[in-house]
């Protein structure tokens, strides 16, 4: 018994003594790395140490694999370490006690706090605490991005936080090439050049901006992209690449039973467009739904009407469109010339090319931005022209008002929507569905032909029956009297109709898809009329039963002239809108006064009445010099807000 109790604390010497062993290799471990040691080595100098044991080779290639792994890392924040020392170089002495710039390896400005960082890390380099400078670092690994910072998450764990906008931005510009089509013969090498450049400039440009620097002298400087001129004129289409979350249904749209649960199968919807006001949401879902079922059925109805591509309208468009635009109402595809800078000194002469050169740039913008509206809208027709129908979704707005939730391609849009939308379920015309398609037509080719009564509208169109067979056969090759209306594309899918009907065995027998709109009359001044049991008020708006239809922008029109009539009258020296009345005087007609008029209720402002009315005034010939321009525009607004 005695020898096996010394056995047992032998083996439990033994035990420990190997416990020993390993804690102390730990703690020499622990050691040399806080000192900054190759570890590589040391799990190196560990391994020779158990040379005696029969598991060196395990024990030496798993440790050689670690210092390998700790080798790499120490290098990395070798490099790490050496690239910010030479990213915040500023200024050394030289031997003479002048001072010199050290040549950048970046052209960053060094600030302050990266001042203070460098010579914090060389103190710790000093005092060779790697392990701090490593820390130290850490937030210095990853410059900030220009824009916000994109965090990467894996299992709800933030792994990697980089500048992801400006890699991107740099592997564009160091990727992207593109080849002209012309000049790439066999025999030739090809002529390959980049998309896009970026530069920094300091002085102002009208090119994207990415970055924003100071310099050491507080000038600003901007990084730049630039692309390739082939680039920028691709850029005008590219509004059609644009994902719309909302688009036509090509299947019946769910029915509204909430006022989140309607409309689209799978997409968020709500019957209001609250636009973030949570007080409207909040009262919206308080409300009774008995009281919300009537506008639900509402809203269903108009969104399960099926609606189609007219094709020969659509046709007509995309050969406008692609002929260069600027016909039928359509906005031209191309820019007006910017007029050069003259080369003078004369302040007269500059301003006047300022005025004009800035009233180029701005056309230029407009018409982009219109260009870019149209590319839209064909995008969605050429898409869905070959389907046998579809369905547009709507809500409210939060007046309470409906719309369709696609917001581009509707028949509540321009014109040229409308023209190429109709019915997707055709219904024979019968005797008064070809009598209001005449109406119907009178009524889009307007120029006071909307103003007669019902029977002279219809006597318009049968007088114009050749001019509508030749609108309808031939469109762009004929007379083109559809282009005359005030809306033409409405007009040729009316002449088609109206052709196809009268050209038929049976007229009354055809099956139509138009639509016939129905337009209000200055719908703000009917509901003051009505509220206020206005007989006069009510007659000019048409809620008053008249053989001719009543045209209140016509009589203002009419009381705007007088009082210009009346001012034309005085000394142009002692009133200057003595001179302005006797150039307006021949201007004055419904249409210039009509957007002012019909917006004065719901609260158009004097600056937007004035920038009406000059629009409407430089589509007009009589007045050339922009300053009598604005000055006639301002007078009208104030005119107009007198009556």
């Amino acid at each position: 018994m005695g020898n096996d109790a010394r056995g047992r604390e032998q083996e439990r010497g033994k035990e420990g003594q190997e416990q020993f062993e390993k804690n102390r290799r730990k703690r020499y471990l622990l050691e040399k790395k806080s000192q900054g040691k190759c570890i590589g080595e040391i799990y190196t100098q560990i391994a020779q140490q158990e040379q005696s044991k029969s598991n060196f080779q395990e024990v030496l290639q798993l440790n050689l694999l670690r210092g390998h792994n700790f080798i790499t890392i120490c290098a990395m924040n070798q490099v790490k370490v050496h690239r910010f020392l030479e990213k915040t170089k500023t200024k050394t002495k030289t031997k003479t006690g002048k001072r010199k710039k050290e040549q950048e390896v970046e052209p960053n400005v060094v600030t302050s706090e990266q001042i203070r960082l460098r010579k914090k890390v060389e103190h710790l380099i000093k005092k060779q605490k790697i392990q701090q400078v490593r820390m130290a670092l850490k937030s210095q690994d990853d410059p900030k991005a220009w824009g916000r910072d994109a965090r990467i998450r894996v299992c709800d764990s933030t792994i990697a936080s980089d500048k992801v906008g400006g890699n991107l931005i740099s592997f564009l510009v160091e990727t992207a090439y593109i080849q002209p089509p012309i000049n790439q013969m066999a025999e030739n090498s090809p002529d390959i050049r980049p998309a896009f450049r970026h530069y920094i400039n300091s002085a102002k440009a009208s090119k994207i901006f990415l970055s924003l620097s100071v310099n050491r002298k507080g000038a600003k400087k901007c990084g730049i992209i630039e692309c390739d001129p082939l680039i920028l004129k691709g850029l005008e289409k590219s509004a059609k690449h644009l994902v719309m979350q909302y688009k036509p249904m090509l299947v019946p749209p769910v029915k509204w039973t909430q006022y989140d649960k309607g409309a689209y199968l799978f997409l968020p919807s709500f019957v209001m467009r609250t636009h973030g006001a949570k007080q409207q949401r909040e009262a919206l879902k308080r409300s009774p739904q008995k009281q919300l079922t009537p506008v639900y059925e509402a809203l269903d109805t108009l969104g399960s009407t099926k609606w189609r591509i007219n094709r020969r309208v659509f046709r007509v468009v995309e050969s406008i469109w692609a002929s260069g635009g600027s016909l039928a109402d359509m906005v031209d595809r191309d820019d007006v010339p910017v007029p050069v800078k003259p080369d003078t000194e004369d302040e007269a002469e500059l301003k006047k090319w300022k005025w004009k050169a800035s009233a180029a740039k701005k056309e230029n913008r407009q018409r982009h931005s219109q260009r870019c509206d149209v590319e839209l809208k064909l995008d969605v027709a050429r898409k869905i022209k070959d389907e046998d129908g579809f369905f547009f979704p709507h809500n409210l707005d939060f007046r309470g008002r409906a719309y369709p939730m696609h917001p581009h391609l509707n028949h509540l849009g321009s014109d040229m929507c409308r023209g190429v939308l109709e019915f997707g379920e055709g219904r024979p015309l019968g005797k008064m569905g070809l009598r209001w398609l005449k109406i119907h037509l009178a009524n889009l080719y307007a120029g006071g032909v909307d103003k007669l009564s019902h029977d002279g509208r219809i006597s318009f169109t049968e007088s114009h029956l050749d001019d509508i067979f030749d609108s309808a056969d031939k469109p762009l090759e004929g007379m083109r009297w559809w282009l005359n209306a005030e809306d033409p594309f409405q007009c040729l899918a009316a002449c088609i109709n109206i052709s196809d009907a009268l050209r038929s065995p049976s007229p009354e027998s055809t099956i139509s898809h138009m639509p016939v709109h129905q337009d209000g009359s200055c719908n703000g001044l009917q509901h003051y009329a009505a509220l206020g049991r206005d007989k006069l008020g009510a007659a000019t708006v048409n809620l008053v039963d008249a053989e001719k239809p009543a045209d209140v922008y016509s009589g203002i029109a009419a009381r705007v002239l007088d009082i210009m009539r009346k001012d034309a009258q005085n000394d142009p020296e002692t009133d200057q809108n003595a001179l302005r009345a006797r150039i307006l005087i021949n201007e004055v007609d419904r249409k210039l006064v009509k957007q002012t008029v019909m917006t004065s209720v719901y609260g158009v402002t004097y600056i937007g009445a004035r920038d009406q009315i000059k629009k409407r005034l430089k589509e007009r010939p009589a007045i050339a010099d922009n300053e009598e321009l604005f000055g006639a525009a301002c007078y009208a607004a104030k005119v107009s807000f007198k009556i």
